[in-house]
């Protein structure tokens, strides 16, 4: 399961994990996303052979004082591996010398082994013991039915994994079926267009086709259903996020000039469609044409 989904939807997370998230999280405060940290306290395992994770460790304030905030650390496992449950021993002990807060631990379990769920790490050695507990969830086991209905985004989410578990068991043209599904089911739904974005690009890399022509039928049906031009589309986006990088770099006026000024001389657009791209008034785009146009 790629990270960046995982930040995309953090908050959609924490509602799918908690009942009453709302009553126990800030989500007015931004999350902070600890990557470089993790790092340092758990460092990478560069062999090609060794299991590979996805760890997220972030801060989250709680509504309990201003200043409160817990931490939760996030495993998605994709593999079987024996020693789990003291690798999440491990970090919870590495994070809490670190920073000496309250953590909670989450491991998903994205593999197709319905007999690997471990859920504990325990130690004991002349009546010394040990017994360290998190959070699991094997997305094998789920009920896709109900997770279709699910009015949480993050559910759409788990759906996709557990398609990509099942991609083994259907034909092409039934995955295919299957992804056209779930990107419906995600259009419907009242989504922030961010999180959507981020939703899609999950559904399309996350479950991958066998080849390329599927692949590109899918990017065209996708464009129909969210009523995209099918021509320069590619082009257009490209311009755009390029433009917008060198603009970032210019005062906000000076921003707003180049950028809508590349846009009129680069792309054929509407100066509707300049206003929703670049989010300016309609009359700076006027004004800017007319003094292209001198």
């Amino acid at each position: 399961m790629p990270e960046g989904i995982l930040e995309d939807l953090f908050d959609d997370f924490l509602r799918f994990f908690f009942d009453n998230a709302d009553e126990i999280f800030d989500m007015n405060r931004p999350f902070e996303f600890l990557d470089k940290e993790l790092e340092q306290i758990f460092p990478t395992n560069q062999d090609d052979f060794y299991p590979k994770y996805v760890d997220k460790l972030v801060k989250v304030f709680t509504k309990e004082g201003t200043e409160e905030w817990i931490l939760v650390h996030v495993e998605v496992q994709g593999s079987r591996d024996k020693d789990f449950g003291k690798r999440m021993f491990t970090y919870y002990y590495r994070i809490l010398d670190k920073y000496d807060k309250e953590i909670t631990a989450i491991a998903i379990f994205t593999d197709t082994n319905k007999k690997f769920k471990p859920r504990l790490y325990e130690r004991k050695f002349l009546r010394t013991n040990l017994l360290f507990e998190f959070n699991t969830y094997k997305i094998l086991e789920q009920d896709p039915q109900k997770l279709a209905e699910s009015d949480n985004p993050f559910a759409l989410v788990i759906l996709t994994a557990f398609t990509a578990i099942k991609k083994g068991k259907v034909s092409q043209n039934e995955l295919f079926d299957l992804k056209i599904d779930l990107a419906k089911l995600m259009l419907s739904r009242n989504i922030h267009k961010d999180k959507i974005r981020g939703m899609m690009n999950f559904l399309k890399l996350y479950v991958r086709f066998g080849n390329d022509e599927n692949l590109s039928k899918f990017d065209e049906v996708i464009d129909e259903i969210t009523n995209k031009p099918k021509k320069t589309m590619g082009i257009v986006e490209f311009v755009i996020d390029r433009e917008k990088r060198v603009a970032r770099k210019e005062a906000s006026q000076e921003k707003d000039t180049l950028f809508v000024k590349n846009l009129l001389k680069k792309l054929t657009l509407s100066d509707e469609q300049i206003v929703d791209i670049a989010g300016v008034s309609l009359e700076f785009v006027q004004k800017m044409r007319k003094k292209l146009k001198k």
